[in-house]
């Protein structure tokens, strides 16, 4: 039931404009995510509205026209950009006869793919189920024929009762299981912390090149590639940087409008990163739209409670923007910025400069936590 549906499907894109800001860079950005779902993009579908319809989300007008699209490439999953509420996919499902997913289920999907490690399937698992759970209903049966189709099908309330509480004891069972990997989890960072370790984090928005940097500091080996969510699964290492002793976490990238199911998901996964010391705030510097991509790593930051960790932008790939590699200062020789390549190594000797004056700074003042940020944004004092 929770499978995925075999890769390879071919799909017509939805992508309406509501009034959002950077609209190409949402479309680039959700024809990446459906390649990376191992979908086959046959059209897309773009519109303008004032406001998403009740029911259809799109109009009447414009389902018609991802019908027609549909029709002419012969294609089997309509993927839209946007939360779709529960009726309003259904209502889709019922006036297009396929399968209709919103931007949510797809991440879901790429994470069901990525997570290697027992505990990030134990999350992504959980996160699937919550939001199905929104989506159990009776009488689906225009797509009882429809292989791979999304939502439990019973064949009455009895079944749908069944399927609930099925589900329900699930969700509950994984919750405890995250728990106690939690615990143990906690059990090694108060470890850290009697070490006087400093813990610094790498965040940052998917496919900002964490993985690639983590590597290089650590020779670590961990998986990197130009896809999104290439990393799933946290990954530490321990890193001596001129006799300073720093454990460096590699987490999941985030997204604009990473969806609250995953979020609550990974609750234990993200609170390591809350818990750091000092964040390494990864930014693709050649991507036009990084200002955004900044924010939205922030949102999500706060969201998990990790606003008021000191964070370093660290501006990567500048061989790609032929920037040169700097410490950024501001007022009050305050740090700013770390410019560098991780792809090619400019810049590194810098960051673990870096790293290695605040590893001993936070040594010689006992410090168990960094000071918070400066209300003017500049990441670290120095």
């Amino acid at each position: 039931m929770f499978e995925r549906p075999a890769s390879g499907e071919r799909a017509v894109l939805v992508q309406l404009d509501l009034g959002q800001d950077a609209i190409e860079e949402r479309l680039s950005e959700l024809k990446l995510l459906a390649a990376s779902a191992g979908a086959s993009i046959e059209a897309v579908v773009q519109g303008r509205r004032g406001a998403p319809d009740p029911k259809l989300f799109a109009g009447s007008g414009k389902v018609h026209e991802i019908g027609e699209a549909l029709r002419a490439h012969d294609a089997d999953i309509v993927i839209f950009n946007h939360a779709l509420s529960p009726a309003q996919q259904r209502n889709l499902e019922r006036e297009l006869q396929c399968m209709v997913i919103d931007r949510t289920a797809l991440i879901l999907d790429i994470f069901a793919q990525r997570a290697r490690s027992h505990e990030g399937k134990l999350q992504v698992e959980l996160a699937q189920l919550q939001h199905l759970s929104t989506r159990l209903v009776r009488g689906w049966t225009h797509l009882e024929r429809q292989k791979g189709g999304i939502g439990l099908r019973g064949p009455g309330e009895k079944q749908l009762e069944t399927d609930r509480r099925l589900l329900g004891n699930r969700v509950k069972m994984l919750k405890s299981r995250l728990a106690q990997i939690e615990k143990q989890r906690k059990v090694r960072r108060r470890a850290r912390e009697r070490r006087d370790v400093l813990s610094v984090s790498l965040v940052g928005y998917t496919n900002a090149g964490k993985s690639t940097l983590f590597n290089v500091l650590t020779k670590a080996g961990a998986y990197a590639a130009d896809q999104l969510f290439a990393t799933l699964d946290t990954t530490s290492r321990r890193l001596f940087v001129e006799g300073e002793n720093v454990v460096l976490s590699d987490t999941v990238g985030f997204i604009r409008d990473l969806p609250h199911a995953l979020v609550a998901a990974f609750e234990a996964t993200l609170e390591e990163t809350a818990e750091a010391d000092l964040l390494l705030h990864v930014v693709d510097s050649a991507s036009e739209d990084r200002d955004a991509q900044i924010q939205a790593v922030n949102e999500v930051l706060a969201e998990i409670g990790a606003a008021d960790v000191p964070q370093i932008l660290v501006w990567n790939k500048i061989d790609l923007t032929h920037a040169q590699a700097a410490v950024e200062r501001g007022d009050c020789d305050k740090l700013r910025r770390v410019f560098l390549s991780a792809r090619t190594g400019e810049g590194l000797d810098l960051l673990r400069s870096v790293l290695a004056d605040v590893a001993h700074r936070a040594r010689s003042e006992d410090a168990g936590r960094m000071p918070a940020p400066n209300d003017d944004g500049i990441s670290v004092q120095t």
